[in-house]
Formats: structure tokens, sequence, C-alpha cells
């Protein structure tokens, strides 16, 4: 390395997803290689088909009055507050919450409008508040570091793990609870991914996404909800972040721009900031949804900078999880450092010669977390060892 920067660590994990309530269900579906996407029904009105296939995070039963996506924010953050504590962790005077969203609540936001007439509970219009559930979060654990949410689109999980890190090192905060919330594969939020052209529900998510293979059309829908505890502190960290960058293209709402050159420097300076050389990534985490224009420019990022790394993508299984992707796929890489194994899918047709054909044990090296945001949004997130 070209420095001795330790980096601050993730300590605790809770996970969300369509695999269901809990971060061992996550692993235990990527180490499958079984796609959480499955076909679901009620698409008919917005789709012309009932059944369409998307990572649905499955309703439970609870008695706090949470909705679906508090209660997922809320288990998320709950789980990896609990899980840091059994490895370990104890939280210092100052402890902050950063929470990256995208659409936010979207089921009582669509209640409110066209099943309600615009009619709810004083505490009910409460839960459409971006406010409300880090409240809840900050009062249940009597924390009261600096709390906000935090959005750059599908790169928001990574905004919001280097916004903590920036707490951390500017000792605004002692240690930081970061969660990534998107639940928002509603019928109509699909369809108009489709008549974008990038979200392909019609088919099983291995047929339509394959990222840097042959023949991929796109990504399905996905949802989740991914917490992290994040200190400078190390006991039984998972990882260890040691730096990033993000950047933006300044050149359409919803195409890359082709000559790479934004996306290029974000990864350079990921890779200055956390003080590495390119030959020291071992993989590369991609964003992956699957698309020509994402897959053209991570590989372009393979084959000219990151030269060494072997690439996968996860958004086959577990979906394309909006505002969530990016921490969702950071715990996929938290839990290969912790297994030994990293939870690729498997390989369905003739792709990049450095591309990992299902789970495949890790090597020694850095992995780069790379996630592109509709918009313009670049980040790059350089994970090590802990």
């Amino acid at each position: 390395m070209r420095g001795t920067r330790q980096g601050v660590s993730i300590c605790g994990l809770g996970a969300v997803t369509g695999y269901g309530w809990g971060r061992k269900l996550l692993w235990d579906g990527l180490r499958s290689s079984e796609s959480a996407v499955l076909p679901r029904p009620g698409y008919q009105e917005w789709l012309g088909h009932d059944v369409a296939y998307c990572g649905i995070v499955p309703e439970v039963e609870r008695s706090d009055g949470l909705t679906r996506f508090g209660a997922a924010v809320s288990e998320a953050a709950d789980e990896a507050i609990d899980n840091a504590l059994d490895r370990g962790w104890r939280p210092g005077p100052v402890v902050g919450v950063v929470h990256a969203i995208v659409l936010g609540e979207v089921d009582l936001w669509k209640e409110f409008y066209l099943e309600r007439d615009r009619k709810l509970k004083s505490h009910e219009y409460l839960h459409l508040m971006p406010s409300t559930v880090l409240s809840l979060l900050m009062q249940r654990h009597d924390f009261h570091g600096p709390a906000m949410n935090v959005t750059a689109m599908c790169a928001s999980g990574n905004a919001a793990m280097l916004t903590a890190k920036m707490w951390l090192d500017a000792g605004v905060a002692s240690d930081v609870i970061v969660v990534a919330s998107d639940l928002s594969a509603t019928p109509e939020n699909i369809r108009h991914f489709r008549n974008l052209g990038v979200v392909y529900p019609d088919a099983p998510a291995l047929d339509v996404c394959r990222p840097f293979q042959e023949g991929s059309k796109g990504f399905a829908g996905g949802e989740a909800s991914v917490g992290m505890v994040v200190s400078g502190r190390h006991e039984g960290a998972y990882a260890r972040v040691l730096g990033g960058a993000m950047s933006h293209d300044g050149y359409h709402p919803t195409h890359l721009n082709p000559d790479h050159r934004e996306i290029r420097r974000c990864y350079q300076q990921a890779l200055s900031n956390a003080k590495v050389f390119p030959s020291e990534i071992a993989y590369m985490n991609a964003h992956g949804p699957g698309t020509a224009q994402c897959d053209a420019a991570e590989a372009d990022m393979l084959d000219t900078l990151l030269t060494d790394a072997e690439v996968f993508s996860v958004k086959p299984l577990v979906g394309h999880c909006q505002g969530a992707a990016s921490l969702v796929e950071m715990a996929a890489s938290c839990l290969a450092y912790e297994n030994g194994i990293v939870p690729a899918p498997k390989q369905v047709a003739p792709g990049h010669p450095r591309l990992l054909d299902g789970p495949t044990l890790r090597r020694d090296g850095l992995t780069l977390k790379s996630s592109i945001g509709m918009g313009g949004h670049n980040s790059a997130v350089i994970l090590a060892n802990a």
C-alpha cells in the first residue's frame, strides 16, 4: 500500500432483502446462486400481464404499527447494531445515522393518494416524513449524533458510506449507523422503468440480466434495506473502508457519457484517497446491472485501469435494489471477507475473461465497490480485509 491508513471498519451488518428478513438469509441465498427474483402476481393493470419477476421484500406481521418500509429500515439497522454488539463493538459517545434513500415511503404515499382520499391519521401521516423512521431509530438506541438522509440514485449506498467515513475522519461522530433502503418495486414503478428500456420483468433474472456477458438485456427489479455499523474501532469487523470517491458526468438524465472520463476520474480518485495502487484491487464488485451502457463503462475500467481485478455483480441474484443497491452489494463483499467465498452468480453465456463463474474462493486483495447512479452519479469505495 502507498500509506498506512487504517480506514474505518464495518463492525455490524443487517439485511432485509428479497431472500427474507435477516443477513443469514441474504448470505444463504447468495451462496446458493438461486435468485431472489421470483414471479409475482398483481401486475396486470400496469404491464398487461399478471405476473412479473421481481425481488420483493416479503410482508411480515408486526405489532408496532410500522409500514413495510419503516419496518425494513428498523430491522436492518437494529440487526446491524445487535450484530456489532455481539462481535465486540461498543458505541462511542456520539453515534450518528446516515440513511440512503431515493423514493422512500412508496407504499404509504400510494395509499395516501389513491386509497385513502388523502386522509390519514396524524400518526400515520408522520410516517410519510423521512425524518420519522430516523427519529424512532435514534430514540430506540439513545443515539444523539447527526442524522440525515442522502440520495445519489443507485449510488446512494456508496454515498452514505463515504459520508459516514467523512464524519468519522472529521470527528463529527464516534460511530455511524449507515442504512440504505428502497422498497419501490411497485407495478407502476416497474412499468416506467420498463418503458425506459432498462427493466425486463417478463422472464427470470438470469435470462435477462447477464452482467458482462453476451445476451444481457438489463436488470430485474429488487428491494432491500441494509444496515451497517461503521466505526473507527476495529473490534469484530467484517471489512475496512479505506477510502473512495464520487463524481458526476453532468451529461444526461439517463445516459452515461460515452467517453467515461468522469467514471475513470472517480475510480482514480478513490484509489488515491485510499492510498492504494490499481494492482492491489483483486475484485471489482460491479454496479453490473447488465445494461449495455454500464457494462461497457465498467469493462473499460477493468481493461484499462483495474487490469488485475476479477469482476462480479450480484444483481442477477438480489435484483436491482435502486437506492439500496450499492449497500446490499457491499454487504455481499463483507460476507465474502467473513466467509472466504465471493458469492458470484453462475455465468450463463460467454463474457468478460475475468468474470467470476459462480461462488469462488476469495483470494487476497482489495475490493473496489463500483456504483453508477441514474443521471450521472459515479462512486467507488475501496474495501480491505478486517
